[in-house]
């Protein structure tokens, strides 16, 4: 979805950003600024500055910084469209297009998800107040699993009656809008009939809670060869962009910086019933790179709740680059044999939580797999022993990782270390490729240009006349100057237009409170920019601007006194600007 610029500039003026951060952290009034802890990260001490006259929130703790746009991108983990739609429904705002030729897909959108709301409420009463005999013999079941109750009130869960055109007949849902979202089709008498049929269903939405699709299960005893029935993919559904469960737990999640990834839409209720919020399920599909790039939004570890060894060593290097692609830990957890998470919370709920806090690391779980299912009792089964676990130890991309497992494996078959170390070290792979990580920012003190800037960010009109590029020896201060003044003191562009280091100068300046005399502050910093351009000796020009050193030094004077002062300042920022024009050939 494009939108109207005209629409973001109505929100960004119409939403306070005090009383939106307000609702998420407790602020207290500083001076100009409202000041709290910081709900990024961990801190005793307030060093979460908000303005509201930029607009704008900085943490001098974490460097977390934006506007009301990036803090409920934050907070609400959705991209940029999706703030701006949290914001207009806040503000009343009603968005409008910026590329008409779209309006009809973003209409078509809100049609399925609408329709699908419906069904998946539409097929929750069916399990809830139903007297056919197939309800209750669902209820029965759900019973049976736990699943009864406020749990399938949490988690919507329905039934499909066993009947072929309820849903088409009686939920009052347009076919056109059936048929998109795969709850129903057409067959050979020209009829609309149900997609989903005496099952057992669970409600998936997405990450920001929207129904998208279904997936159902058989009640035991069914003669229906297929037991896992899920929804196709649809304009508003995509398997490998979707996790079940993300929608309810993406608040532990970020809480706790870990998800847990199951199987089964069962085995994440299972979780939640335990008191392990932060789970979610594929649904129908493989564990894809789709789902950890969206994952990395939420948390960097991701804990494997099924069993990780069956896909193998191809599954094995995919994660190996996942984790070094998008800087997250894969880990496994173990269950007790033959159990799986949702019969888990029913017989030994405590054993859920004991699993994730003990699970292993990716390699060291393939690696116990090996030397756990095989004996070292002889010198050829010791060989095989030490060949199978190498084979495994260096799936890992990283040497240094090789070469601490090849230690272990050395120590369990009874080898010399150096002879495993050398087979970790050889592996041949092709170079890795490493993320470049950014230096730590350099603290800066606030002096004069700091202010400066700060000043004009906050209150352009009253220091924007006293202040050209020249009065900035500071190679990162300039270029933030250069910023903003290139875009005429909004904040917003201006941001766009700086270089990160810059950009850092300039969040910074919009929520740091000063209490300065502008006059004076201008004055300061054009003497000291005088006094640098002295020092660095005569330039040779032709401009009528470049005059001699002593005629300099006559207005530095002038410009301390009240009658003279503002048209020294006015001669000497000329004079500034022509000298650095001069020394730099214009450039």
């Amino acid at each position: 979805m494009a939108i109207a610029d005209d629409d973001i500039e109505r929100i960004r003026s119409a939403v306070s950003i005090v009383d939106l951060v307000g609702q998420h952290v407790q602020l207290k009034r500083a001076g100009r600024n409202w000041v709290g802890l910081c709900p990024f990260h961990g801190e005793k001490t307030p060093s979460f500055n908000v303005r509201e006259e930029t607009g704008r929130y900085k943490c001098f703790g974490c460097d977390k910084a934006g506007d009301i746009f990036t803090f409920v991108q934050e907070v609400e983990h959705t991209d940029f469209i999706g703030s701006v739609e949290y914001l207009a429904n806040r503000a009343g705002i009603q968005l409008t297009e910026a590329n008409p030729g779209r309006t009809k897909e973003r209409q078509r959108r809100k049609q399925l998800v609408e329709a699908m709301a419906q069904a998946v409420e539409w097929y929750h009463q069916q399990l809830l107040t139903s007297k056919s005999s197939d309800a209750r013999a669902a209820r029965d079941y759900l019973r049976s699993r736990g699943l009864a109750g406020d749990v399938a009130r949490q988690f919507k869960i329905g039934w499909a009656p066993d009947d072929w055109d309820q849903l088409a007949r009686q939920s009052g849902i347009a076919s056109d809008l059936l048929r998109d979202n795969g709850l129903a089709f057409t067959n050979k008498r020209n009829r609309m009939q149900d997609a989903f049929r005496a099952r057992v269903l669970f409600p998936i939405f997405s990450e920001n809670g929207e129904a998208v699709a279904i997936g159902g299960r058989i009640l035991p005893g069914s003669a229906d060869p297929a037991k896992y029935k899920n929804s196709p993919e649809t304009p508003i559904y995509t398997k490998s962009k979707t996790l079940y469960g993300l929608n309810w737990a993406k608040a532990d999640i970020v809480n706790k910086n870990q998800v847990i990834v199951c199987e089964g839409y069962t085995d994440v209720i299972g979780f939640h019933r335990a008191g392990v919020p932060r789970a979610v399920a594929t649904c129908g599909t493989a564990f894809t790179e789709e789902h950890v790039r969206l994952l990395k939004k939420y948390a960097t570890r991701v804990v494997l709740a099924f069993d990780a060894d069956n896909a193998g060593q191809g599954a094995a290097e995919r994660f190996y680059e996942w984790e070094e692609k998008y800087q997250v830990e894969v880990s496994v957890a173990s269950f007790p044999k033959g159990k799986d998470p949702g019969e888990l919370a029913q017989i030994d709920p405590a054993a859920l939580g004991t699993s994730v806090e003990g699970a292993k690391p990716f390699l060291r779980f393939r690696l116990d797999r090996v030397v756990e299912g095989n004996s070292a009792s002889s010198p050829e089964a010791a060989a095989r022993l030490g060949e199978q676990a190498m084979a495994v130890v260096n799936e890992h991309p990283n040497v240094n990782v090789r070469k601490l497992y090849a230690g272990e494996v050395a120590l369990r078959v009874g080898l010399p270390a150096s002879d495993f170390v050398a087979l970790a070290e050889r592996r041949t792979r092709s170079p890795q490729v490493r993320v470049a990580r950014p230096k730590p920012r350099q603290e800066r003190r606030e002096n004069a240009e700091f202010v400066a800037i700060a000043m004009l960010v906050q209150n352009w009109d009253a220091i924007a006349p006293f202040l050209v590029e020249a009065l900035f020896a500071d190679e990162t201060y300039r270029r933030a100057f250069v910023a903003v003044a290139g875009a005429g003191g909004d904040l917003v562009e201006a941001l766009e237009l700086a270089d990160p280091e810059a950009r850092d100068v300039l969040e910074r300046a919009a929520v740091v409170d000063l209490e300065v005399d502008v006059d004076a502050e201008a004055r300061n910093l054009i003497s000291a920019a005088v006094r640098r351009e002295l020092s660095g000796g005569p330039v040779s020009s032709e401009s009528d601007l470049i005059r001699s050193d002593a005629e300099a030094r006559v207005k530095m004077e002038e410009l301390r006194t009240a009658e003279r002062g503002l048209d020294a300042a006015g001669w000497l920022l000329g004079w500034l600007e022509a000298r650095m024009e001069a020394r730099t050939g214009g450039v």
